[in-house]
């Protein structure tokens, strides 16, 4: 399966750390698609990561969805369905724990600039280990209940198939 066979409604789901928003800003330039990042949509920007009231997300969401083109990042279960009801495909994002919590050691440490980044906002370690730790391998389960029932055309990536992907479709980092 190419980018081409999903479409220019594109969805990235994944594990926190996976590369999502990465690989949405990758696509978008690669097919000229505006992306669209949902923890930026789900956070108040300039505040470390305080959450939009449910209304105001969802209605942000929602005003997103109805473009004609895009590739969003994000998983937010509660608006998933109505993104998966418009979107013309979707990209799942396989990463093992170890590897989101190192990458996310590195770029709370090291990268100040990165794809996905709130404006103005900082990234907590001690969020992080928390999370990924013990939220993420529930939600890597649910989320792959939910892919397998999606009858969209559909991709899973490895980490180690994110690589050839990019390579294939002529993307960049």
């Amino acid at each position: 399966m190419t980018l081409d066979d999903l479409g220019p409604r594109l969805c990235i789901i994944g594990p926190s750390n996976s590369g999502k928003s990465t690989l949405a800003v990758a696509i978008a330039r690669g097919r000229g698609l505006p992306a669209v990042h949902l923890d930026q949509l789900h956070h108040r920007p300039n505040t470390d990561w305080v959450p939009r009231s449910d209304a105001e997300f969802f209605a942000l969401h929602d005003d997103a969805i109805r473009g004609p083109r895009w590739v969003m990042d994000g998983n937010y279960s509660r608006c998933l369905p109505q993104r998966l009801a418009r979107a013309t495909g979707v990209i799942r994002l396989e990463t093992p724990m170890t590897t989101s919590l190192l990458r996310y050691l590195r770029r709370s440490w090291f990268e100040r600039a990165r794809h996905g980044a709130l404006d103005g906002g900082s990234d907590s370690v001690t969020w992080a280990i928390r999370h990924i730790v013990v939220t993420t391998p529930a939600n890597h389960r649910r989320y792959a209940t939910v892919f397998d029932q999606i009858m969209l055309p559909k991709l899973t990536l490895s980490t180690r198939e994110l690589a050839h992907f990019y390579r294939a479709e002529g993307l960049e980092r």
